[in-house]
């Protein structure tokens, strides 16, 4: 299954955009609500965002070329990601991999402050 990719409403009097640039190439995984392209118009230039999560599939309006709001820029293959598998490890094991961080060593006057109270600060 696919999903198209869009021009979207570009304002009330905006009528047509040029294609800035493509950040993603065909094949590429995109996430959904990821910049895709980005659209200059005469008043301001926007990005627009990938529909749904996938591939992008096909470039269908290519950088520099001039589209109306509705305009059909891509497709994005749905589920055509493939997941690279991570083991899985629960937050103990996490923890015990990770070293706990140096304390840092105390300020001059927090070691005094310390000291007339009795505490020991290493």
């Amino acid at each position: 299954m696919s999903t198209e990719i869009r021009v979207p409403t570009l304002g009330e009097s905006v009528t047509e955009a040029t294609i800035g640039r493509w950040f993603k190439k065909p094949g590429d995984a995109v996430k959904a609500d990821e910049p895709l392209l980005e659209l200059e118009t005469d008043k301001v230039t926007l990005e627009v965002n990938a529909p749904a999560a996938g591939s992008l599939a096909e470039i269908v309006a290519k950088d520099g070329e001039t589209v109306a709001p509705g305009a059909l820029l891509g497709h994005i293959a749905e589920g055509a990601v493939t997941a690279i598998a991570v083991p899985a490890s629960t937050p103990a094991e996490t923890a015990a991999k990770t070293p706990a961080p140096a304390a840092p060593p105390p300020s001059p006057a927090a070691a005094k402050n310390a000291a007339d109270l009795g505490v020991n600060v290493h």
